[in-house]
């Protein structure tokens, strides 16, 4: 291609993906499948790469990927982005709008635009002729912090604006904030990294846009609502507030859908009585709602007083926070077995409800705010999420006060509950037989990668939790077709449907077993490499700390998980009944005695006799590995019916292609 050609393309390419971006995070309806998006993402990316001399700073790729900076530099706001005053009730809000007409020597009710105040980051944003130019905090109001690298990674900030009729220069405000549900996703992230969580939406946008690693932002579920303009130069803007931001959406902006223009003080009331009683239903936290006086030419008039507009305040909600005491400190199991210390309160009405309970989240939130039992403490409510001790106020500390002790033996089951240094949550070891575990240990247990027991699906298995027909995995073995029959939606022909699924589990593979058992961290790789270096039951069960750490992809924390699983005897005792109802395995051949050992396999496309994971699972009983894209190092492609990419990698590097019969003579 001529390099106008190539020019063209990527014109084309950067305008397509720009406009798919903005029907998906802007407009919330996308008009093209998510493959259909990669594979134009995909393509542009590839077209740079090839001519890297022709990437711009507005392109779609270059969202993320820069270095992390050291730190911060200032940008200066050359309007100042001032803060609001804030009104808590009725009498305080037509006080506002009596001001306001009285300034303004209006006698009739004043048009207002109001919109739900975001708990989230204030910034800036400018664009020059339309072009993502750079973004900043809003700091003191005058200085703010330089967050452009950041802010780029929000995939609902256009690096382009839509249209022609934008300023030549324009500076946006709005609100970067984290919905509810990615909120609540990163901290279970967090927790399961043993990293500290987050203790609200707000922090948590805040958290997440001043990193200085712009990776690490790219990651984190951000967005933004613009709500006003700045600066402007080379444009005009319209007569009104409510249609200055119908042009940040013509533009390509995203802008709350809950704003509304009411005329006069009691219909802004009513927006506020409407919005907080669906608070809870936003996918957003808000504290509060703005009213704004709609003509910029009132806005104008008004002017400020101090650090704040007179044209606007913030209508807040009933405060979220409030001083109790903390009685007792209780723990509970949860269904993976994570042990959560929750604090019993001298009940406080708090966030519109009464609340006497408060998750302290684990022991090592509960060092570091230094919790005891008989402190005063702030909590907090947020809508649904649980209560949260915030902090202790230990000018009202006594000295009668209690030390929280995490406890040796589970509350549920009496296992031992495990600690590492290494991570924030304890957890009970009784995976087999704690209640609080056994629904999720039994689904994993009878799922496809471990025993594979057909037609015992999720809602079957909690009805018989849920009737105590089973208490563990071993139960499942001992039931009979009366007890099937029994329940919901279960004939005779599912009954000996599943009742023979269940008996022919019993013939399985060792490494399915011991990763059938849900111990943490023991993925099916893991349990691969413990069935062959042990190769029988009775000696991993055996094994100590070091014999197990010099398996190959076990370290040291998966090793205690071993060893501590293995220790309870509530474990033994399941491990013996599973044993005892005939669960058994093909003896375990040395790898380098097998078959294929030492040779590598990639399986694609449709085959009719196996399915893939059937494939893989006897190419690797054979002492084979089976890889997922073809190399040098590739033994064999086994291709199927409609094999596509990976044949023709094969046959681009010679590697050597099969049918599936070859494979099935193979196999035996």
């Amino acid at each position: 291609m001529t390099k106008k050609t190539v020019l063209s393309k990527l014109e084309t390419l950067r305008a397509e993906i720009n406009e798919h971006n903005y029907h998906y995070y802007v407009c919330d309806a996308p008009i093209i499948p998510d493959a259909e998006f990669d594979k134009l993402f995909r393509s542009l990316e590839a077209l740079e790469a090839d001519h890297p001399d022709l990437i711009t700073e507005d392109s779609p790729t270059q969202r993320v990927g820069s270095k992390p900076e050291a730190g911060f530099s200032e940008i200066q706001h050359e309007l100042p982005m001032l803060s609001l005053n804030n009104a808590f009730n009725e009498d305080e809000v037509e006080k506002f709008a009596r001001r306001a007409r009285d300034r303004l020597k209006y006698s009739e009710k004043l048009t207002y635009t109001c919109e739900p105040k975001l708990d989230g980051l204030a910034v800036s944003i400018v664009y020059k002729k339309g072009q993502f130019h750079r973004a900043a905090t809003r700091g003191d109001g005058y200085v703010g912090e330089n967050i452009t690298r950041n802010i780029k990674t929000i995939l609902s900030v256009p690096l382009q604006l839509r249209g022609q009729d934008y300023p030549k220069w324009l500076e946006v405000r709005g609100e970067v904030y984290m919905p509810k549900r990615g909120f609540l996703n990163l901290n279970a992230q967090m927790a399961k990294l043993g990293e500290r969580q987050f203790a609200n939406p707000r922090n948590a946008a805040a958290g997440s846009l001043r990193q200085l690693n712009p990776q690490i932002t790219a990651e984190r579920p951000l967005d933004i609502y613009c709500y006003s303009i700045g600066k402007i130069s080379g444009g005009e803007l319209p007569e009104t507030h409510h249609a200055m931001l119908d042009c940040l959406k013509k533009w390509g902006l995203r802008v709350c859908p809950e704003i509304k223009v009411v005329s006069g003080v009691n219909a802004c009331i009513d927006f506020y009585n409407d919005i907080a009683k669906r608070r809870d239903q936003l996918p957003y936290e808000i504290d509060g709602v703005v009213y704004k006086v709609d003509k910029i030419q009132q806005q104008e008039k008004l002017g400020f007083v101090s650090r704040a507009p007179r044209w606007a305040i913030a209508h807040k909600f009933p405060a979220q926070e409030a001083i109790t005491e903390i009685e007792n400190v209780e723990f509970q199991v949860g269904r993976t077995g994570a042990i959560t210390p929750v604090a019993r309160l001298t009940p406080i009405f708090v966030g519109g409800v009464t609340v006497s309970n408060a998750t302290l989240h684990n022991m090592d939130e509960v060092k570091r705010k230094d919790i005891r039992i008989g402190d005063v403490v702030i909590v907090r409510r947020a809508g649904d999420v649980i209560p949260e001790v915030v902090s202790v106020i230990k000018e009202k500390r006594v000295h009668i006060t209690k030390k929280v002790q995490l406890p040796k033996h589970c509350p549920i089951c009496k296992s031992d509950i495990e600690k590492l240094e290494s991570e924030a949550i304890a957890r009970c070891t009784g995976g087999l037989v704690c209640a609080a575990q056994r629904r999720e240990n039994i689904k994993h247990f009878a799922s496809r990668k471990a025993m594979d027991i057909d037609g015992l699906g999720d809602k079957l298995i909690d009805q018989l939790v849920n009737d105590n027909l089973i208490h563990s995995s071993a139960d499942l073995y001992a039931l009979t077709a009366d007890q099937f029959m029994s329940l919901e939606r279960m004939g005779k022909k599912s009954t000996d449907n599943v009742l023979k699924a269940i008996e022919d589990s019993k013939l399985t593979a060792f490494n399915r077993f011991i990763y059938g058992l849900g111990i943490r961290e023991v993925g099916e790789a893991t349990a691969k490499h413990l069935a062959q270096h042990f190769k029988t039951l009775d000696k991993l069960m055996a094994a100590e700390q070091d014999a197990l750490e010099a398996v190959s992809d076990v370290g040291p924390i998966v090793a205690a998980h071993l060893v501590a699983f293995f220790k309870q005897q509530h474990n033994q005792d399941i491990i013996t009944s599973l044993v005892n109802a005939g669960l058994h395995w093909p003896k375990i051949v040395a790898q380098e005695n097998l078959p294929l050992a030492g040779q590598t396999f990639v399986v694609t496309g449709t085959l009719a006799a196996l399915t893939r994971e059937e494939a893989k699972a006897k190419i690797e009983g054979l002492g084979g590995k089976v890889a997922g894209s073809v190399s040098k190092k590739t033994t064999a492609l086994v291709a199927g019916e409609s094999a596509g990419s990976k044949l023709l990698k094969a046959r681009e590097l010679g590697v050597t292609v099969h049918n599936e019969k070859w494979l099935l003579d193979l196999l035996g």
